[in-house]
């Protein structure tokens, strides 16, 4: 982001807060259905959140990290490395173009159903990162890429506790890795760009800024939970929503954002104007009493910051099931 765009003088506004505060959230991946997933419109999959904080960052030099397997993963110490063509810089359009090549649409089938998310390539042979709730319990995932070749995906490990996964496509090579950004330096104000697979519409670019850092989700860890008419079960306000969310939640922190995010974008990249991955987008809000068929964007997202991700790949890697 340039300086251009931020008055470094003019202190950014506090987080905006709901005037009710039993607002719920929702988990941003397409609805599990007893019925196979249509890629037009698929009913939202409402899991569990509460809304309290967000965090993430920025950087400064360029690094590879080097991990166990065929594939390297690109890493950013600072928005400052730049992966749109000079030419573009700081425009949505070049950071839409640069980077929708690592952003792919996620199809999980499990005995509850299917449903749809969005993950984010980060090694060239095929390894991709998305939200534990995207292939949670799922028997068969399939992964289709920006160029429409479709691929049969694995989980490799996952982290409900942070709500994330690492899966890893099948005969997979040459794929456009994205950089993996740093969330410490980002700032409230800071413009973003969200790219993934809201409603099964693959690629979706949406656009916006960085609300509030530290914000506190909590979502339900616990397995075999069951959808209802009204979503998936959460707590917020020491309230429970949409049935028992069970004995086991997590709190992560996430990064707040205005960029539109709607059910599908679940596991989808959130990106600094300088194309790097600052977070996993990983909830919305959604007013309370919606049910799984009209949740939708109000301005109010939610993004697991690229830090977190990053200091959990070798936990993932190593296969972990938490």
């Amino acid at each position: 982001m340039t300086e251009s765009n931020v008055n470094p003088e003019w202190p950014p506004p506090p987080a905006y807060q709901p005037h009710q505060p039993h607002q719920p959230t929702t988990l941003l991946a397409e609805p599990v259905s007893r019925r196979r997933a249509k890629r037009r419109g698929p009913v939202a999959l409402l899991t569990a959140v509460a809304i309290v904080a967000a965090a993430v960052g920025g950087g400064t030099a360029y690094g590879i990290q080097e991990l166990t397997g065929g594939g390297t993963v690109a890493t950013s110490s600072s928005t400052s490395t730049t992966v749109v063509p000079s030419s573009q810089k700081g425009t949505v359009a070049g950071v839409a173009k640069a980077v929708s090549p690592s952003i792919v649409e996620i199809n999980a089938t499990s005995n509850a159903g299917s449903s749809t998310g969005s993950g984010v390539i980060i090694t060239s042979d095929g390894e991709i990162i998305t939200n534990n709730h995207v292939v949670s319990g799922a028997s068969r995932i399939t992964v289709t890429t920006s160029d429409g070749t479709e691929y049969t995906a694995r989980v490799v490990g996952t982290d409900s506790g942070k709500d994330l996964a690492l899966i890893k496509l099948e005969n997979a090579s040459g794929l456009k890795a994205a950089t993996l950004g740093d969330s410490d330096g980002v700032q409230v104000g800071d413009q973003v760009v969200a790219i993934g697979s809201p409603e099964g519409l693959t690629g979706t670019v949406t656009s916006g800024i960085v609300s509030a850092l530290n914000r506190d989700v909590t979502v339900s860890t616990g397995e075999g939970q069951q959808q209802t008419d009204g979503g998936w079960p959460f707590e917020f306000g020491g309230r429970e929503f949409n049935g028992d969310t069970g004995s086991s939640t997590t709190t992560y922190k996430a990064i707040q954002t205005d960029a539109s995010l709607n059910p599908g974008n679940s596991g989808g990249a959130l990106i600094d104007m300088n194309g790097n991955i600052i977070g996993i987008n990983s909830a919305m809000y959604s007013a309370s009493g919606s049910s799984s068929s009209d949740a939708g964007s109000v301005g109010l997202g939610f993004a697991i910051p690229v830090n977190t991700v990053k200091a959990d790949l070798a936990k993932l890697r190593a296969g972990a099931t938490d």
